[in-house]
């Protein structure tokens, strides 16, 4: 067992499981809703859309994670406004500010001498998380789970019967403003694990994963959360003992679950005998 605790006695490695665990559980969760509302699209595209505040947080010198904030909010902010208007369809919207605010990020990126600065926003590195990031990390986390905890109903309801939840008073858009919010610094959480590029699978991978084998909401976080914590220590030892990227391996750990899943639900069940 050595291989599995020889590398905790470095203080990087244990603020890396901690930070893989917090992503991991905030990403998944988050990522059930994302799967039962169809919005695997906008979280790819908010995902992508944090990067001109990556990029100009880092210009000007300020905290990355402030940066990833404001453009992400305002992302989500103007897609849930463009897409109210009637003249334009909600995926159009999603398009026009994915594909805008991406090529200002790589536009913003090109004023600097080298890519490699931005090679951990693009691709993540758990291993790089310092006790400064992890304290953020946990307080970004914290709100997320809280408010997702605070309006389990009022999501649950708009999701599954948005009609009904019409009907008893509760706005649907109202709703969905506040969970892109949520969707939007879910995936600044993410970012340093992952990476802007890596993001959406980290919120959708083990979300559909679980939803394989229960159609129970609450049991389907439950087992969201621990695939995707699971993957993100898996990543992290990865990328120690093999020297590659934990972006990757997290993600990665994440697809081998889903196929691993897929190919065992898929066997014929043995008929019981007597």
């Amino acid at each position: 067992m050595s291989w599995l605790t020889g590398p905790l006695q470095y203080s990087f490695m244990q603020t890396g499981a901690v930070a893989a665990v917090l992503i991991g559980a905030t990403c998944a969760i988050l990522g059930v809703y994302v799967v039962l509302r169809g919005m695997a699209f906008m979280g790819d595209a908010l995902s992508h859309t944090v990067l001109p505040g990556l990029v100009a947080a880092y210009l000007l010198g300020v905290n990355l994670l402030g940066g990833a904030i404001v453009a992400g909010v305002a992302t989500a902010l103007g897609v849930g406004w463009l897409s109210r208007r009637q003249s334009l369809r909600e995926d159009t919207a999603i398009g026009i500010t994915f594909t805008g605010m991406f090529a200002l990020g790589v536009l913003l990126m090109s004023t600097v001498s080298s890519f490699r600065d931005f090679t951990h926003m693009l691709f993540g590195n758990i291993l790089g998380v310092t006790s400064g990031d992890l304290i953020a990390i946990s307080i970004l986390a914290a709100l997320v789970l809280l408010c997702l905890f605070l309006f389990h109903k009022e999501l649950e309801l708009t999701s599954f019967d948005p009609t009904h939840a019409e009907v008893v008073g509760l706005r649907a858009d109202r709703v969905r403003y506040g969970l892109l919010i949520l969707l939007a610094l879910t995936v600044v959480v993410g970012i340093q694990a992952v990476g802007v590029v890596l993001i959406s699978a980290l919120l959708i991978t083990p979300a559909a994963t679980a939803s394989l084998l229960t159609k129970s909401l609450p049991r389907m976080m439950l087992l969201s959360a621990a695939f995707a914590s699971a993957s993100g220590l898996a990543g992290l030892y990865a990328s120690y003992y093999l020297n590659v990227s934990s972006g990757a391996a997290i993600v990665l750990s994440c697809t081998a679950l889903f196929i691993a899943v897929s190919i065992l639900g898929s066997l014929p069940t043995p008929k019981a005998t007597g």
